[in-house]
Parts: structure tokens; sequence; C-alpha cells
């Protein structure tokens, strides 16, 4: 469990712990109109069109004012819910292994619940790690810096000169989706050890190998029977034979000569 924990911290710390910005310069021909440092800052939960800025129009002091495009939030903020109640499923599964494990494994509940909560979250791993691969593809894109000069009606002027100053650091964010990923494979790997805890596992083997168990046993059981059987009913056949033989001289024999024509 404890991988689980620091991957799912990992996951939620670089995704929902995450602040960036991007900073423009628009340097109009009138050089009193020009503003070369337009800073524009978003975060977690990437509610992008909620982002608004102002931009010099390079037509007297009015200003534009436009916002992001986009809105990742949904991806973003299901993949952070994933992460927490993933690390506080991991801390409270390793809890109650540690300190109550007759607990845990009494009529089996336990491991039946782990299994199934197991196979859940390597599924909303999977899901939310997806989605969010694609909501900060979608964000890389809103917050491109030449993506957003496009935006702009100044930066339509040739005569005005719109650069981007620097763009936003994604490498924490790029952190998170592989972590997420990661926590998918290490839960869906988990899924056979977990199992195995159930006792399915061993039950379905000792199914297998019981009938086999049980016939063996009772074929040596039946041999051993057997052969005592044997050495007393022909031990008793020879004392009876004795006596019988002597009293009724050669009727034994005729029913064997008899059976012997036959």
């Amino acid at each position: 469990s404890h991988p689980s924990l620091l991957f799912a911290i990992f996951a939620f710390a670089t995704c929902g712990g995450y602040s960036g910005g991007l900073r423009l310069s628009v340097d109009c021909v009138n050089k009193t109109e020009s503003n070369l440092s337009i800073d524009i800052a978003f975060a977690y939960p990437f509610r992008l069109h909620q982002v608004t800025f102002e931009v010099p129009t390079c037509e007297g002091k009015e200003r534009q004012k436009l916002a992001l495009i986009g809105d990742s939030s949904s991806s973003a903020e299901f993949f952070v819910t994933v992460a927490v109640f993933a690390f506080l499923y991991s801390l409270a599964a390793t809890v109650v292994y540690i300190f109550f494990q007759n607990k845990y494994r009494e009529n089996n509940r336990g491991p039946l619940i782990d299994f199934i909560v197991t196979v859940v979250f390597s599924f909303l791993w999977l899901v939310g790690s997806s989605a969010w691969a694609k909501g900060l593809s979608d964000v890389k894109v809103a917050t491109d810096p030449k993506e957003v000069l496009l935006l702009m009606s100044a930066c339509k002027q040739p005569s005005n000169k719109c650069m981007a100053v620097h763009s936003p650091v994604m490498s924490s964010l790029n952190t998170s989706v592989v972590f997420g990923f990661l926590n998918f494979i290490l839960w869906a790997g988990n899924i056979w050890f977990v199992f195995k805890e159930t006792g399915w596992h061993s039950s379905g083997q000792r199914y297998l190998s019981d009938p086999m168990e049980k016939h063996s046993s009772s074929y040596n059981q039946g041999g051993y029977n057997q052969d005592s059987y044997g050495s007393s009913s022909g031990y008793s056949q020879q004392a009876s034979l004795g006596p019988s033989s002597d009293e009724f001289g050669q009727q034994p024999t005729g029913p064997t000569s008899f059976t012997n024509q036959i």
C-alpha cells in the first residue's frame, strides 16, 4: 500500500496544487499605447474561460478585455478527486490490515470489499488519467502564447509588434498525468494479490485437488480393508472347510465338477 499512498499524493499534489502563467507584449506604433508586460495567470481547476485580462488595442488609450478559451475543470477535478479518495482508502486499508487483521479476515468480508474497491479504483484511475490527459492537452493549446495573441485585435495589424515573452511551465502537470497512469498500473497489478486474499483462488484449487485426495485415500483404505478381509475370510474358510470335508466326504467336489462340465 505504501507506493499507492505516495503515488496518489504525487498525482493530486502536482495537479491540484498547480498555478502558472504566461507573459505577452504588445508594442504599438504609438509607444505610449504599448504594454510590453501582459501577465495572464491561471491555476487549478483550469476554468480558463473565467481567466480575463486586458490588452491594448493600439487605438488610443482604449483597452480590449479578453478571456482564455476552454474549461478543463471537470477532468481536472475528477482526476484529483480519484487521487484523494484513493489515498484515503489506501491509508484506511493499511491501518485496518495492520491493526485489525482478525476483523479484516472475519467472514472473508474484508478481502472481498478490498477486491471490489481495488477493481473500481483501477477503472477510475484509467478513466480519470485518460480524461485529464485530454484536458491537459486542451489547457496547453488554450494557454499557448501564440494562440492567445491571435485573440487580440491589435495583433492583426502588421504595424504593431506582438510577442510571447514566456510560456507557462507545464512540467508538473505532465508529471501528474504520468503518476495517474502509474497509479492505474499499480492498482490493476494489485488486483491479483487482493484476489488471492479473498480465498476464492485457494478454494478453487482445493476443489480441484480434494476429489483426487478423497479418491486416493478411499482406494488405500479399500485396499487395506480388502487385504485384511481376504486374509481373515481365507483363514475362516480353511478352518471351516476341514471338518465339512471329513463329515460329508466328496460332497464339496460335486459342484466343482459340475461347473467344469458347464
